[in-house]
C-alpha cells in the first residue's frame, strides 16, 4: 500500500496499516561556491591548465581543466580552421581518408571535474569522461564519512579510475570573516586504467574544449585591453 509523503508505513496484521511520520533527512549543501571548489580542487590535484566556466556536454555538468596546444593552434589559425562542434562533421575526422585533411587537436585536456552533493551523481557526470583521461568529482566532506560512501562509491570510483576531492564542510566561505572553504584529495586516481583512443567523441570533446578555451583568452585579452586604457585616464586625472 503506498503511504503519504513524508510518512512511513508500516503493517500490523493481515488487513491493517497505519502511517507514522518518517524521518527527515535534512540535503548535504556545498561548502562554498561551485566554481571556487573546482578551482581548489584542480589545484589540490595538480593540474595544470586553466579552469574553463562550468559547461554541459552529455547532458552533464562539469569543468574542465584545459590549455592551449601553441603549434596546433597556431597552425589551425594560419589555415582558418575555427573550432567545430557539429559532431556528424567531427565524427567523419576519424574516417582513413580523412586523416591528411582533418584539423589538428587545438586543446590539451588536463581533466575533467564535477562539483556534486552526492558520490552517485559526481560518478555519473564523470565516468564517462575518465575513459579518455583524468577526471574526478568534489565532494562534501560529511559524504565521504558515510558507511555508503564507503562500502559503495570507494569500489566504483577506483575501478573507473576517478579521483574524490573533499570540501572541507566546517570552512564555508564567510562574508564577514572572508575566510574560504578548503579542499583534500580523498581518492587518487589509478593512471595503470586503460583509456580509449583519440576516438570520434574524443575529438568533438577536444574542439568543444578548443572553442571555450579560444573565447576565455579572448575575454582575458578584452578585460586587460580596458585596464590599459583605463590607466592613462586615472594618470592624468591624478595629474590634474
Amino acid at each position: 500500500m503506498a503511504a503519504t509523503p513524508g510518512q512511513t508505513t508500516i503493517t500490523s496484521g493481515a488487513n491493517g496499516t497505519r502511517s507514522v511520520p518518517s524521518r527527515v533527512v535534512p540535503p548535504v549543501e556545498l561548502p562554498a561556491n561551485v566554481d571556487e571548489l573546482a578551482a581548489d580542487a584542480a589545484a589540490t590535484l595538480g593540474w595544470r591548465g586553466l579552469v574553463l566556466p562550468q559547461l554541459t556536454m552529455f547532458g552533464r555538468r562539469v569543468y574542465v581543466v584545459a590549455k592551449l596546444r601553441p603549434a596546433a593552434h597556431a597552425e589551425r589559425i594560419a589555415l582558418g580552421q575555427d573550432p567545430v562542434t557539429d559532431r556528424a562533421q567531427v565524427s567523419t575526422w576519424t574516417w582513413p581518408e580523412m586523416a591528411d585533411t582533418a584539423p589538428q587537436p587545438a586543446a590539451d585536456i588536463v581533466g575533467v571535474l564535477a562539483v556534486a552533493r552526492h558520490w552517485r551523481t559526481g560518478l555519473a557526470a564523470t565516468v564517462p569522461f575518465s575513459r579518455y583521461g583524468e577526471a574526478a568529482m568534489v565532494l562534501p566532506q560529511s559524504m565521504t564519512l558515510t558507511h555508503d560512501y564507503v562500502d559503495n562509491c570507494l569500489p566504483r570510483a577506483r575501478t573507473y579510475g576517478v579521483a574524490v576531492v573533499s570540501a572541507d564542510d566546517s570552512a564555508a566561505t564567510d562574508e564577514d570573516t572572508e575566510a574560504t572553504g578548503h579542499v583534500t584529495l580523498d581518492v587518487e586516481s589509478h593512471r595503470d586504467r586503460i583509456l580509449l583512443g583519440q576516438d570520434a567523441v574524443w575529438r568533438w570533446i577536444n574542439e568543444v574544449v578548443y572553442e571555450r578555451l579560444i573565447a576565455a583568452e579572448n575575454e582575458l585579452d578584452d578585460t586587460e585591453s580596458d585596464s590599459a586604457e583605463s590607466d592613462p585616464a586615472e594618470e592624468s586625472g591624478a595629474t590634474a
